[in-house]
């Protein structure tokens, strides 16, 4: 009887630390994933295209390419492209605009509602869900070429 009172002692340590160790990883996880350092970005141009690095960039960490064509701050910053989770190295051609401004955003849905940024009808407020667009006019059977 003492020797499976021993046992059982023996795997309720064992349990006990493994909990112990569950539980604390789970903290550093959630202490590291808060740590994102804001995004350096070095930029090269070409002729066409804009090669866009975060010098500073986090494996664990997902990051959103924002652009807009001047820095009159009445421009709105457009969603480019949403990178893979730790993706640093972005592209963006340069079409019909000779200059682009970026911003990168760390996170891909900022205020945690459920709804990624790029459909969310508002990124930073809770309050406005998903983005939604109705067309009235011209009404259904017409054709757009």
């Amino acid at each position: 009887m003492k020797t499976i009172r021993k046992h059982w002692l023996k795997v309720c340590s064992v349990l006990a630390c493994l909990v112990a160790a569950m539980a604390i990883l789970l903290v550093v996880q959630n202490s590291i994933a808060d740590e994102v350092p804001q995004p350096v970005i070095a930029i090269t141009t070409t002729n066409t295209t804009n090669y866009i690095k975060i010098t500073n960039g986090v494996s664990f960490a997902n990051y959103e390419l924002y652009r807009r064509a001047t820095f009159n701050s009445s421009d709105i910053w457009g969603l480019h492209t949403v990178g893979a989770q730790g993706q640093t190295n972005f592209t963006a051609e340069m079409g019909l605009l000779s200059q682009s401004y970026y911003f990168i955003g760390v996170g891909s849905d900022w205020d945690q509602d459920g709804i990624t940024n790029a459909f969310d009808g508002d990124p930073i407020n809770t309050n406005v869900g998903i983005l939604s667009i109705t067309i009235d006019s011209p009404t259904n059977g017409t054709v757009f070429n």
